[in-house]
Order: C-alpha cells, then structure tokens, then sequence
C-alpha cells in the first residue's frame, strides 16, 4: 500500500514480526447496524437530514472492499479453527447514562444500545456460536471490557484488526493492544474510515512503533506459512 513508511528515522527502531497462527487472533471491530449501514444508524440519520453524501464513501468502502476482506478472513480463520474476537460499541443502559459525554449524542442519534437492531452485528460478518463478542462503551475495548485478561487466558499474542473506523476505534484499540503487549497488526483492506485521507493518516500514524499494516493477503500467506512450519 502506498501509505507504507519507507524514509522515516523511526523504522530503525519498529519491530518485525512472524505471525504464530495458533496465537493469533482476528479481532473485528464495531461492524454493527448502528454506523456500518447506510440505511440503518448512523446513515439513516444522515439521509433524513438530506446530507447521505458526506458518508457515501464511508459505505462504499464498507460494501465493497471491508465486508468481502473481513467474509475471506472469517473464512480463514473458521476453517483453521483460529480465533476470532468481535468488539461492539454501544450504550449498555436503556437510558443511555452509561455513555461518556463525548459520546452520548452519537449513541442517541444511531440508537445504539444493547438490545436494539442497530446494535447488532452485520448479517454479512456475523458471529458464529461460541465466538467471542465483547461490548465496550468506549472507543478503545481495552478500557471498558476484560479484553486484556480473556486473551491472555488464550495464549494470544498477536492481535489482527479489521472493522471501523480506522482512525477511532481500530487504531484505539490497537494502539492500546501495543502498549499492552500485544503484537498487533491493522488489516489496511479490512478498514475504513469517512474519508481516505483519514484512514491513511492512520496507517501512517500506527507504523510508527505501534505496530504493522498489512493486507488481507499478506496476512492469510504469512498464517499459512506459520501452520506449515508448525505441521
């Protein structure tokens, strides 16, 4: 991607890393009707307002490169048995209360609480039984959810992050995976943002010590060689 750090200082000092598939985990962030649909949430919202046009790219990125690159990864992941963790942000109480003052309104304007349509996941990207799904109520999951202690339980190390967006709750969450430890990967193909310009601001921004960027194929080529060398 064009987006990769190549004449910067600090690329003497990022790690590199070899993916270690059984400890390794795909981790899909807030793909809810809530502010991943443009009929539903968030874009329903806008469209009443008349002003659909500042999130048609947001959806268009969305429909046609997220949700297929999150469907091969899921796929991937399933049929190796290799674990998957959902996140979802949203109100927890019906009133709202719940939720911090910088992102109450949003919440109120998508309906997004517990319990609602707009809360769920995606059909295209749902879970499976016994997949993980974790609700924060905050952008980044380590600060409102066991997500730390759960995947440490696992043995995880390596954190793959997909979803939205990608300069808010992604590289929140991944930044904080990195600063817990955890080698942790944004999926360039697997993202989105509102604008292009803010997706890449984030790429750019997280190569920088926090961790890699990668695409959805690089990544599948790199587990698949893991599993070789262990086989």
């Amino acid at each position: 991607m064009s987006q990769r750090v190549s004449l910067d200082y600090i690329t003497d000092f990022t790690f590199d890393l070899k993916l270690e598939p059984l400890a390794t985990a795909l981790v899909v962030v807030d793909m809810q009707y809530a502010s991943g649909c443009r009929e539903t949430g968030l874009g329903k919202s806008l469209k009443e307002q008349g002003k659909e046009e500042l999130a048609r790219y947001r959806y268009d990125r969305i429909e046609q490169v997220v949700v297929p690159t999150i469907q091969r990864l899921l796929a991937f992941f399933r049929r190796h048995h290799l674990t998957v963790v959902y996140l979802t942000m949203g109100s927890e109480m019906p009133d709202f209360s719940d939720a911090l003052p910088h992102l109450k309104a949003f919440f109120v304007s998508s309906n997004n609480k517990i319990g609602t349509p707009e809360h769920e996941i995606l059909e295209e990207v749902k879970p499976e039984p016994g997949e993980l799904v974790l609700n924060k109520t905050t952008m980044g999951a380590f600060n409102s959810t066991n997500l730390d202690s759960i995947l440490w339980s696992r043995g995880i190390k390596y954190l793959l992050f997909t979803g939205v967006s990608t300069n808010m709750c992604v590289e929140t969450t991944a930044r904080d995976g990195a600063d817990r430890g955890f080698r942790c990967v944004i999926i360039e193909d697997g993202c989105g943002a509102s604008a292009q310009s803010y997706h890449d601001a984030a790429l750019i921004t997280f190569q920088r010590l926090f961790g890699k960027v990668k695409s959805s194929q690089e990544v599948i080529r790199e587990l698949e060689a893991g599993m070789a060398r262990g086989a």
